[in-house]
């Protein structure tokens, strides 16, 4: 089973967005190295603790820094943009790096409401919208969008004579059936939900409907690896913080590791920090290959994305390191 890496660009409290930004170009090259199949970047607006508002343009500074490993989005937010420049954009990416570009696609908001509304004031008025965005957005990329079109003639810029992959992401079965009904390759959330994916990758897999395409579906999952079961429970108090926090509101920058571990909760925090534990996999380098080859299987998935968030980017890098040795 391949593996690959989503990453956010988590702002540490004791640092900055350029240091996370600086470090998502390092995990990126460390990716490459250690034989991870894809490096993705998600998009988020307004937020203190995530520093990546435009992936596309960091992925082309990744591409730079790297040779073989696919570059992609987890994932482009579709409602607020045009399909016609986001055609635009990833041919551009395709053209500077060949065969090894992703266009993800995804339709959640990636911030608060207030955000959402200066970003596209329409962007989420017509919940019918998002599925012909995607098809004009692919037919932008192969060039067929028809004739009698009102843009018939329009290209999208610069022609490529290769085509970047698309996927769709989602964490339901709306965004799973509609992979399937045009014939994507299709990435489930379940660092966002721990339910419903296993039922959405099984309707994925049964209305695929593409000739000549196999289904190909991907599960992405929030993990934790360190050489102790006591070492990776501390390194994941930060996440679990921010979690929390999140739950009740607040969004924020990520707690040292240090300091995550001076917390003390209430007893309905930790309820809730268990809850939120569901979406995770924490543990030892045996443990937590088990536990990703067990979620693999289940979701019949042919690919493992990994999402790690610790306290330091060094925890974070010896995480993939340690899940990499294991799967090679």
């Amino acid at each position: 089973m391949r593996i690959s890496v989503l990453d956010q660009s988590p702002v540490l409290e004791d640092s900055s967005p350029a240091h996370a930004i600086k470090a998502t170009i390092e995990l990126a090259v460390a990716a490459e190295q250690l034989g991870y199949n894809r490096f993705w970047l998600a998009e988020h607006h307004n937020m203190r603790g995530l520093a990546n508002p435009c992936p596309e343009i960091l992925l082309s500074a990744i591409g730079h820094h790297t040779k073989k490993i696919r570059i992609g989005t987890g994932g482009v937010l579709l409602p607020y943009y045009s399909p016609l420049k986001v055609a635009e954009t990833f041919n551009m990416l395709e053209t500077l790096f060949p065969k090894r570009v992703d266009l993800g696609i995804g339709r959640a908001p990636g911030g608060d409401k207030l955000t959402a509304n200066a970003l596209n004031p329409n962007a989420f008025n017509d919940a019918n919208a998002f599925p012909n965005q995607v098809v004009e957005t692919l037919q932008w990329l192969d060039g067929s969008t028809p004739k009698q079109h009102p843009f018939g003639e329009i290209k999208a810029m610069p022609t490529t004579a290769t085509s970047p992959e698309v996927w769709l992401l989602g964490s339901s079965d709306y965004s799973s059936t509609l992979a399937s009904h045009l014939g994507l390759p299709f990435a489930f959330a379940h660092f966002i939900s721990a339910e419903g994916g296993e039922e959405a990758s099984k309707l994925y897999r049964q209305n695929y409907t593409k000739t000549g395409n196999k289904p190909y579906n991907m599960v992405c999952v929030s993990a934790i690896c360190a050489k102790t079961e006591k070492e990776a429970e501390i390194l994941a108090g930060p996440l679990d913080h921010r979690r929390l926090q999140m739950a009740t509101g607040i969004e924020t920058t990520l707690q040292t590791t240090a300091k995550a571990k001076l917390n003390e909760y209430t007893d309905h925090e930790k309820h809730i920090i268990e809850r939120n534990r569901e979406r995770s996999i924490i543990g030892t380098p045996a443990s937590v290959k088990e536990d990703l080859v067990e979620l693999g299987e289940a979701f019949n998935a042919d690919e493992l994305m990994i999402l790690t968030m610790t306290g330091d980017y060094e925890s974070r890098l010896t995480s993939y390191e340690l899940i990499a040795k294991t799967f090679n």
